[in-house]
């Protein structure tokens, strides 16, 4: 599995990410796809920073472009003072709804909640993932 976070969306990248490019990241992801499409691939996002729904709507669709198999949202928690502060705590009814959108839009694997993180139960999101592609091929047969 390759795993590139995102962490938020573009507005929010030259504060939140000073040192990394946006559209250089999903190209990375959609390279690798293209590469070799058979690697899973997975991104993550951290809300609580100022992003609006909208916004995490077309992060999913430009992670969905580059044909993203599993997306990963959490709660945003501010490590350090000089990290950015927490713009708002995203309720657990808004984590379901993102991730309803983000099954609606095809991920393969969804995992959003508060505490949700990139490595969360790894292991057997990996093997749900295979489960979810092997039937994906199989109804496309």
């Amino acid at each position: 599995m390759f795993n590139h976070n995102l962490e938020t969306v573009p507005r929010l990248y030259p504060t939140i990410r000073p040192g990394a490019r946006y559209y250089q990241s999903l190209r990375l992801l959609d390279r690798v796809k293209q590469l070799d499409p058979s690697i899973f691939t997975k991104s993550g996002l951290m809300l609580g920073l100022g992003e609006e729904k909208m916004e995490l709507a077309q992060v999913m669709d430009d992670l969905r472009v580059a044909d993203v198999d599993f997306i990963t949202m959490g709660q945003y928690l501010q490590p350090t003072v000089k990290h950015a502060p927490v713009a708002r705590f995203v309720t657990p009814d808004e984590f379901e709804d993102y991730g309803g959108m983000a099954r609606v839009k095809g991920f393969l694997q969804v995992s959003s909640s508060p505490l949700t993180r990139s490595s969360y139960h790894a292991d057997s999101d990996f093997a749900a993932l295979r489960e979810a592609r092997a039937a994906r091929l199989k109804e496309m047969r």
